[in-house]
């Protein structure tokens, strides 16, 4: 998969994840960005960073790989652009997020942002079930209908703040049931109809 320019992230997404977190419905997507260097394939390792967190946690979500630039368009317009679909895990250093009060470098240690290459084209994405193990152990399993926007809603409401380019990928949200890794973890993310992503969890050298 090659580089994107951004890794566009909506939080909060997740009508049970809202529920969870005891946090009311937003009114319009919490978006915030990754950057490239935090990107990984499957098969990698995720660096958990010990001199700067002590609380590692996983987040299962739909990636969408975009196709073409985007910019002012409507939500149709941004169905049009999306290449296809995929697998993602926005790694979280938890602690620093609460300790910053906002998420820049709790996301964005290298390695934090593991996405499959395998891109799936053609499917209806409104009701998958997603889903992530931890060793072997379900720890979130949801259905993409519990999404507040959709990833053409929120495509469209970026390009209304900035460019999207073709490779740029969106991360749509993340369900229920967040928690730690631990080094030595395997996480393994998988999307119904689109696959699984799997990377385990390794010391910082």
């Amino acid at each position: 998969m090659p580089k994107p320019s951004k890794i566009i992230c909506a939080g909060l997404n997740y009508k049970d994840h809202a529920k969870e977190m005891g946090l009311p419905i937003p009114a319009s997507p919490v978006i915030f960005l990754k950057p490239p260097t935090t990107l990984i394939c499957d098969g990698e390792s995720i660096i958990y960073p010990t001199k700067f967190t002590k609380e590692l946690h996983y987040e299962a979500e739909l990636a969408v790989v975009i196709a073409k630039d985007l910019y002012k368009v409507s939500e149709k317009e941004a169905k049009a652009g999306i290449l296809g679909y995929t697998c993602a895990n926005d790694v979280t250093a938890r602690d620093l997020q609460k300790i910053d009060g906002q998420w820049t470098r709790a996301k964005s240690f290298n390695t934090f942002c593991p996405v499959s290459s395998k891109i799936v084209k053609d499917i209806d994405v409104s009701d998958l079930a997603i889903k992530l193990y931890l060793n072997g152990e379900i720890k979130q399993d949801s259905r993409t209908s519990q999404m507040i926007f959709s990833p053409a809603f929120i495509i469209s409401f970026v390009s209304q703040i900035m460019p999207i380019f073709a490779g740029d990928i969106v991360i749509t949200g993340t369900p229920p049931g967040i928690g730690p890794m631990n080094i030595g973890d395997e996480v393994v993310v998988e999307i119904e109809g689109i696959g699984r992503l799997v990377n385990r969890v390794i010391a910082d050298e």
